[in-house]
């Protein structure tokens, strides 16, 4: 699937995720529209469209001064796969149209290179780029992830499978709870998607220092998912954090990904890290089982029954409203004007994604499972 010795490459390849549940992505930011096909749901289903678009909506521009100004209607088209409010078990397609798309805003850039954007290293492996926007390489395809997503949360739902995803970290601050601790009922309760109110608001002051400097700021989101069965997972090469982490790092300006301690266990002694075995409390539950989690809900590539817990880093959205020295492609030294609609922080409207890509991978894992065991 690579490109020919000293021919340009004339595809491209890396549409679709997933195993037995796949999503295969398609569209650009400012074509027509986005849409996708999830391949594997499993038949009788029920498709909770308003579910669905809840979902597309937690992940629109414009919820706070924080996000792109720009204003999509986001209206889904089901075109496949769905009949009387059940999945059918054939490939589920769906569409979404663009409605503020502005072509004509990138025309200037068509021959610059944007510092830290796609257009250099996408020009260098294809030979062209779809400067508007960013074509595929903009967030606006994460949308089909969230729909995709979205159907394998249904999917999830009837085995008690719940995944909640927050901000945890927006430049230098960040909430220093212990992730098991979180109160996720306060998480939709601002514009940021951080559920400790006093952190958020430090958040906010610092993002509107950050904006009106026309700047842009990192971050960091968490993500804990409940009722996730023992045994989930495969060893060595399809191990559960290997295929997360694939998922998350596939995500517009993620950089970074850790699970249960990650970094912090680099500072602490075996005999601090190791979860001990025990049994339950309670007179009635005496199955052995951790009684810490500092794994994360995984060992050895294969899930514990316990809460699974990561955490992503997001660098900088590298569009700024300052102006900026680059090259165009003739090597000429240009200065690139800031302007745009463009997101300050990309965590809030980030969640709903890390969420739909965790749901993929879980949703993933458990036919896995279930198609090993038949």
């Amino acid at each position: 699937m690579g490109r020919l010795p000293g021919l340009p490459c004339f595809f491209m390849a890396g549409n679709t995720f997933g195993i037995l549940f796949r999503l295969t992505t398609f569209g650009e930011s400012h074509g027509p529209g986005i849409g996708g096909v999830v391949d594997g749901m499993p038949a009788n289903v029920d498709i909770d469209l308003e579910f669905i678009h809840q979902e597309m909506a937690r992940r629109k521009t414009g919820q706070n001064p924080y996000s792109s100004p720009r204003k999509e209607a986001d209206i889904l088209e089901i075109l496949s796969g769905v009949f009387e409010g059940k999945s059918t078990g054939t490939p589920i397609a769906f569409f979404v149209k663009n409605t503020d798309a502005r072509p004509e805003d990138y025309a200037a850039m068509r021959d610059v290179l944007r510092p830290s954007h796609a257009d250099f290293s996408y020009r260098k492996k294809y030979g062209i780029f779809d400067y508007r926007g960013g074509g595929r390489a903009s967030a606006r395809e994460t949308l089909a992830r969230v729909v995709g997503g979205a159907f394998a949360k249904l999917l999830l739902k009837g085995s008690g499978i719940e995944i909640t995803a927050f901000t945890s970290a927006v430049g230098k601050i960040r909430i220093d709870s212990d992730i098991a601790t979180i109160d996720i009922a306060k998480i939709e309760a601002n514009p940021l998607r951080c559920p400790d109110p006093l952190v958020a608001m430090e958040m906010e002051k610092y993002l509107e220092s950050i904006r009106l400097a026309g700047d842009t700021a990192g971050s960091a989101v968490s993500c804990i998912i409940k009722g996730m069965p023992a045994g989930l997972g495969e060893p060595v090469f399809d191990k559960m954090e290997a295929d997360l982490a694939k998922a998350m790092l596939s995500i517009n300006a993620c950089t970074g990904f850790e699970f249960g301690c990650g970094f912090a266990g680099v500072a602490m002694r075996g005999s601090e890290h190791n979860d001990v075995y025990g049994t339950g409390s309670d007179a009635h539950n005496t199955e052995i089982q951790p009684m810490t989690n500092k794994s994360g809900g995984i060992l050895a590539g294969i899930s514990t029954g316990q809460d699974l817990a990561f955490r992503l880093a997001f660098k900088p959205v590298p569009s700024l409203r300052q102006d900026q020295e680059t090259i165009n492609l003739k090597g000429e030294k240009v200065i690139l004007q800031g302007k745009g609609r463009h997101d300050v922080c990309i965590a809030p409207r980030a969640v709903p994604v890390v969420e739909a890509m965790a749901a993929l991978v879980i949703a993933d894992h458990l036919l896995r499972n279930r198609a090993a065991k038949a």
